[in-house]
C-alpha cells in the first residue's frame, strides 16, 4: 500500500522522464512505494525508495524501481534537474525530494559507508548491508560525478578513485554484473574492472541488491568507439585494403578475442557448468526457430530467407549435445573497454529484457562470440551509412571495403577465441547463433529504427549466400 503522503503520480510524472526506466511507451500504474531506509551519515537526509509499476498491456507483470531521494527543507536550485516532488513526510517533516545520485552530498553517504566497511567486509545500518573486498581504500575527498547517456542503470565515478553503478531495475536475488565480478576479482582477472563493494538489503530472505562499487577504469576506450575509428580510417581511402590501413584494428580484435576466451575460461571454473544431453540441442533450435516465426509477422523482408534460417536452426538439433556455462550473455565492443594494458569487459548482467532467473542460468559461450561477431558487422555498416554517394561504383566499392574490413576483425577475434579453427559443431552452434541475433536485430530495428534494418538483413543475406 503506497504510503497516503505519497503521490503515486509524483513518481509516474518522474519515472516517465527518465533515461533509465525501462516502460516507456507501455501503459502502467504506479501500484506502490516504500521506503527501504534511511542512509547513515547525513545531511542531508538520503531514503532509499522502492516503486512498483504494473502493466496494462498484453504482456502485463510488475516492476521494481529503485529511487534514492535526498530530501531538503527548503529547495535546491542547483539541483532542480533532478526534482521529484515536495511533501509532509512523517519522519521529517516538510521536505523537497530529488533523484539523489544527482547531488553530490547525497552520494557522499554512500562513499563513506562503503569506506567504514572496508576493515571488516561489511557494515550493516538499519536494513542496508554495505560489503567490501579487501585491497583498495577509497579516497573520501573525491567527489561524484554522475555519468550521462543512455544506460539502464545509474553510474557514479567518485573522482578517478572508483565507479558506483546504482541498479535501477531491481529484482530480489543476486545480480550476475555482482557475482561475477566479484569471481573473477578474487581470481585476479585482469579482464574485468575489479570488484571493491556492494549494497543490499534483505528482501524477504533473499537479497535485493541495489548498487555496485568498482575500479573506474577513467583513462580506457570504448571499444565500439576504437572499431568505428577504425573504419573511418580504412574509408579515407578508398583504395587501401583493410590490411594496409593505418587504423587496422585486427591486432585488438585477436586481444579481444583472446581476453573473452580467458574470461570464458575463469567463469568455467569457478561457476557451475554441464553438458547436456541432445534433447537441450534439439530444444535450444526450437526456441530460435519460434523466434523466426514470430519475427516473420514484424519483419516480411524476412520471408525470402526463412527457409535458410530454419535450416541452420535445424542443424542444432542434430548435435550430441550442448555445453553450458555462466556467460556474459549481452556482449558487444560497446560492453568492452581497452585500457593500455589489456582489454577489459563490462556489464555482465545479462540481457535487461530477460528476467533475471534466466539470467542466472547456464548458457553457451557461443553465445557471447556471436555478439561480437554482429558487433564487427555493426561497426562497420554504421559508418558505411553516413557516407553518402550516388556514383554506383563508389558504392560497391565502399560495400565491398565494409565487408573486407568486418570480415578480417571477425575473423581475427574467433581465431583468437578458439585458439585455431572451431570444431563442426561449434561452427554450427555459432552460425545458428549469429543468424538468431541477426533475426533478434532485424525486429529491434524495425520498431526503433527503420532506416538501420538493412544492416541485419544483409547479415541475414549472407547466410543464405554461404
Amino acid at each position: 500500500m503506497i504510503p497516503p503522503h505519497l503521490d503515486p503520480e509524483v513518481f509516474r510524472s518522474y519515472l516517465d522522464r527518465t533515461r533509465w526506466f525501462g516502460g516507456k511507451g507501455r501503459p502502467y500504474t504506479v501500484t506502490d512505494v516504500h521506503a527501504l531506509g534511511e542512509l547513515p551519515g547525513g545531511p542531508p537526509v538520503v531514503v532509499i525508495h522502492l516503486v512498483e509499476v504494473t502493466y496494462a498491456d498484453d504482456e502485463g507483470g510488475t516492476e521494481l524501481y529503485q529511487v534514492p531521494l535526498a530530501f531538503y527543507e527548503s529547495p535546491e536550485g542547483r539541483l532542480d534537474h533532478a526534482f521529484v516532488g515536495w511533501w509532509e513526510d512523517p519522519d521529517h517533516g516538510w521536505q523537497h525530494a530529488y533523484d539523489a545520485v544527482h547531488d553530490r552530498d547525497a552520494m557522499a553517504l554512500w562513499q563513506r559507508a562503503f569506506a567504514e566497511a572496508a576493515g571488516t567486509g561489511r557494515v550493516d545500518v538499519g536494513a542496508f548491508r554495505f560489503h567490501r573486498l579487501p585491497g583498495h581504500d577509497l579516497d573520501l575527498e573525491a567527489h561524484s560525478s554522475l555519468f550521462s547517456g543512455e544506460q539502464s542503470n545509474s553510474s557514479v565515478a567518485f573522482g578517478e578513485d572508483a565507479l558506483m553503478k546504482v541498479f535501477r531495475k531491481v529484482t530480489p536475488g543476486t545480480n550476475p554484473d555482482i557475482a561475477v565480478h566479484e569471481v573473477l576479482t578474487r581470481a585476479g582477472s585482469g579482464h574485468v574492472a575489479a570488484l571493491y563493494g556492494w549494497l543490499d538489503v534483505d528482501d524477504g530472505g533473499e537479497p535485493l541488491q541495489l548498487a555496485m562499487l568498482q575500479q573506474f577504469l577513467r583513462t580506457a576506450s570504448d571499444g565500439w568507439d576504437l572499431a568505428l575509428a577504425s573504419v573511418r580510417s580504412l574509408f579515407a581511402d578508398p583504395e587501401v585494403h583493410a590490411h594496409d590501413s593505418g587504423g587496422d584494428f585486427a591486432g585488438e580484435s585477436t586481444r579481444l578475442g583472446e581476453a573473452l576466451r580467458e574470461v570464458h575460461e575463469a567463469l568455467r571454473e569457478h561457476f557451475p557448468s554441464e553438458t547436456r544431453p541432445a534433447a537441450a540441442a534439439a530444444e535450444l533450435a526450437a526456441t530460435m526457430t519460434g523466434r523466426l516465426e514470430a519475427a516473420l509477422g514484424v519483419v516480411p523482408e524476412l520471408a525470402e530467407h526463412a527457409a535458410t534460417l530454419r535450416a541452420t536452426f535445424a542443424a542444432v538439433s542434430k548435435l550430441d549435445g550442448l555445453e553450458v556455462q555462466q556467460v556474459h550473455g549481452d556482449l558487444h565492443l560497446g560492453q568492452t573497454l581497452r585500457t593500455s594494458q589489456a582489454w577489459k569487459i563490462v556489464d555482465f548482467e545479462g540481457e535487461p529484457a530477460k528476467a533475471l532467473a534466466e539470467r542466472q542460468l547456464p548458457d553457451s559461450p557461443w553465445r557471447d562470440v556471436a555478439g561480437m561477431l554482429r558487433s564487427f558487422d555493426y561497426a562497420a555498416r554504421v559508418v558505411e551509412r553516413s557516407l553518402s554517394t550516388s556514383d554506383d561504383a563508389d558504392a560497391a566499392r565502399i560495400d565491398h571495403r565494409a565487408q573486407e574490413w568486418s570480415e578480417r576483425n571477425k575473423n581475427h577475434f574467433l581465431h583468437a577465441y578458439v585458439g585455431g579453427q572451431p570444431t563442426h559443431a561449434q561452427q554450427v552452434l555459432l552460425n545458428a547463433y549469429v543468424a538468431d541475433k541477426a533475426v533478434y536485430e532485424t525486429v529491434y530495428e524495425t520498431r526503433n529504427r527503420p532506416s538501420w534494418v538493412a544492416i541485419p538483413l544483409q547479415a541475414v543475406a549472407r547466410i543464405g549466400a554461404a
